[in-house]
């Protein structure tokens, strides 16, 4: 068995698609673009760091580091205890961003635009908080 299919078999099986499915998965350039650059992602970490925080009623503070894996996925064990939903809802579109650079061929991708804040307009304009992070890619620690 090739390597190819090996991994053809091993994303058949971890997305859970039919023959049918996969076949589609396969005529699609992109997934294999993706495919080729995933094990290089796979040693590189998200990290979104606060970098101002006021009046966030989940005590965000500046230095706050919120970690995910290079596919994205919040690693739960390296992350705050409480993790604000309205803090995690703008770091997909940067975490996105990040991807299409790094399928792109960048290994080390910096965001020109790498910053974002909460939901929370902050209590001078009606909120009660606001955090601003900044996110960056890195090499995974250990690798």
């Amino acid at each position: 068995m090739s390597d190819q299919q090996q991994v053809f078999d091993f994303m058949q099986q971890h997305l859970g698609y039919d023959d049918e499915e996969m076949e589609f998965f396969k005529d699609n350039p992109r997934n294999m673009t993706v495919l080729s650059r995933a094990p290089a992602l796979m040693n590189k970490t998200i990290v979104a760091e606060v970098i101002e925080s006021h009046g966030c009623n989940s005590h965000h503070k500046i230095g706050d580091k919120f970690y995910f894996d290079g596919s994205g996925n919040l690693i739960t064990k390296l992350n705050p205890k409480r993790l604000c939903i309205f803090a995690l809802q703008p770091l997909g579109g940067l975490i996105y961003g990040l991807h299409e650079l790094f399928y792109s061929g960048i290994d080390n991708p910096k965001a020109t635009f790498s910053r974002a804040g909460c939901f929370d307009v902050g209590v001078r304009c009606g909120g009660w908080g606001h955090i601003v992070m900044e996110i960056r890619m890195e090499d995974r620690k250990g690798s």
